[in-house]
């Protein structure tokens, strides 16, 4: 957090923010507008995918027997899900929810100095599986806040997730990936 909340407070133009940067060009508020628009493409394809998927195994799979894909190695098995990642959690759903929804204000606001078209990725796929397991939280049972997710992708020897989880994760190793390089939102490269 305190990575995204030094990237938060400096300036909205791409640079090291050393010294106060002038207005900027029409071609970088451009590259910065078409970095939005792919946040804002991958999110809502990660969203649909997650939206379409839960909707059909409700629909389909719930109440069923598990459906084997790779022999015993991968199934769809549908759960509900009151807890974190992994089952964790059962009791602390209404803090989940108020997570999940924390950081998709934080995705908002880095948005907003946004230049990097990998991060850009990054902080959809997150944006997309956090609204995807935040719309379970509001909307299933047993109610606003507490709702349980739905998970149906059951790996021999793991635990049962979602596309939403898959996002997440997906997202969060990237932004490892991109700090370890040293790439930050902004577009600037820094050596620390």
């Amino acid at each position: 957090m305190a990575e995204a909340e030094r990237i938060i407070n400096t300036p909205d133009t791409p640079g090291d923010g050393a010294q106060e940067a002038p207005e900027p060009a029409r071609d970088q508020r451009t590259g910065r507008g078409r970095r939005i628009a792919v946040l804002f493409a991958v999110a809502a394809f990660a969203y649909a995918l997650d939206l379409i998927s839960k909707t059909l195994v409700v629909a389909k799979l719930e109440g069923h027997a598990p459906i084997k894909l790779v022999g015993d190695l991968l199934e769809l098995h549908a759960i509900r899900n009151p807890g974190a990642a992994f089952g964790f959690g059962a009791a602390f759903t209404v803090i989940f929810t108020l997570i999940a929804a924390a950081v998709i204000v934080v995705i908002m606001r880095l948005a907003r100095k946004l230049y990097s078209f990998p991060w850009a990725v990054a902080l959809g796929l997150l944006l997309g599986g956090a609204l995807g397991n935040l719309t379970d939280r509001i909307f299933r049972t047993p109610g606003v806040f507490e709702g349980q997710v739905v998970d149906f992708i059951a790996p021999k020897g793991f635990a049962i997730f979602n596309l939403a989880d898959s996002a997440i994760v997906c997202g969060g190793i990237l932004i490892v990936l991109l700090s370890f390089r040293g790439l930050d939102p902004d577009g600037t490269v820094h050596k620390d």
